[in-house]
């Protein structure tokens, strides 16, 4: 019997989503502790990791949660068929990962961003070791527990050289910048691949993390005076999840405060008030229009920063 955060975590599923199916659709159908606590047990557990394959593949969940084991398995490996060519990179990195090689693991990442540089590492190679990763493991071919150790050491070696960028003197000035998700959220890659390119571009950044609430991010605006909140979506948020966030941030956001939402979601649509980011590279071109349009006697416009609105990120 797993708790609901162990399943979360081992299935990528955020607890608000289990929920939501619970009530919805039937499935999962938690037991309860001692205490009352939702623990689920592990033909479901196993039945949740297919379904975020499936998601991940394009499936609604509509049409595939509560199903049986068997028939998730059936659809899965339809989905996924046979592996398709990956970039020399990627393969390098799996074979790895396979290995169990945490250590050489990180080694491999680290020399691949010395060897490109923190820009063409986070905007170009970066998204096809993620896509790699993700797309192993809803073929089955690497397990949850792989995908968290790759996370885990691509979050530190890229950490590293943000915190490395940030501190090497660079300019900064206005866009400030407030990253985070929402609470149906937990990925976090897409958010730090963001704020490498926002640092790059001599933008002060402010991370808060992952799964805030909307109000919170929005007194987060208030108190930062955040120029641009920046939010990343993976393909696991429904698009009404996503779109149906966004309207309640820009309801509650101050309205100087711009809007800049990115990742896999596959339904996050443009909308007023907000500004679609496709890809990684198209951050740097957006920060250059938002300095141009910003008016005359502003930070951006003098290159100072009001220092009470600066944050170590």
């Amino acid at each position: 019997m797993l708790s609901i955060t162990s399943v979360e975590r081992d299935c990528g599923l955020p607890k608000d989503t289990l929920r939501v199916w619970e009530r919805r659709y039937g499935f999962p159908n938690p037991d309860r502790d001692a205490n009352g606590e939702r623990v689920y047990p592990d033909d479901q557990v196993r039945a949740l990791r297919l379904l975020r394959r499936l998601i991940d593949a394009g499936h609604r969940p509509g049409k595939i949660v509560g199903q049986p084991l068997d028939v998730l398995a059936r659809l899965a490996s339809e989905a996924h068929g046979a592996a398709p060519d990956v970039a020399p990179e990627a393969e390098a990195l799996l074979e790895v990962l396979r290995a169990y090689d945490a250590e050489r693991l990180r080694e491999l990442l680290s020399g691949m961003l010395l060897r490109l540089g923190l820009r063409a590492f986070t905007a170009e190679v970066a998204p096809v070791l993620t896509r790699a990763v993700g797309a192993a493991w809803a073929r089955g071919e690497v397990e949850i527990h792989q995908e968290h150790l790759f996370t885990e050491q691509f979050n530190a070696v890229l950490r590293g050289a943000v915190n490395a960028a940030r501190g090497a003197g660079a300019r900064t000035e206005r866009p400030l910048v407030l990253l985070t998700t929402f609470p149906q959220e937990p990925h976090g890659l897409g958010l730090l691949m963001a704020e490498a390119m926002f640092i790059l571009e001599g933008c002060p950044c402010v991370s808060l993390g992952v799964q805030m609430p909307v109000g919170a991010i929005a007194a987060a605006a208030r108190a930062h005076r955040a120029d641009i909140l920046a939010l990343s979506f993976s393909s696991l948020m429904s698009a009404a999840q996503a779109q149906g966030g966004l309207a309640e941030l820009r309801a509650l956001a101050p309205a100087g405060v711009e809007l800049w939402a990115g990742g896999a979601c596959a339904g996050l649509r443009a909308r007023e008030g907000v500004r679609l980011i496709r890809a990684l590279g198209d951050i740097a071109p957006a920060v250059e229009s938002w300095r141009a349009r910003a008016p005359l006697g502003s930070g951006a416009a003098t290159g100072q920063l009001d220092p009470l609105a600066q944050g170590d990120g």
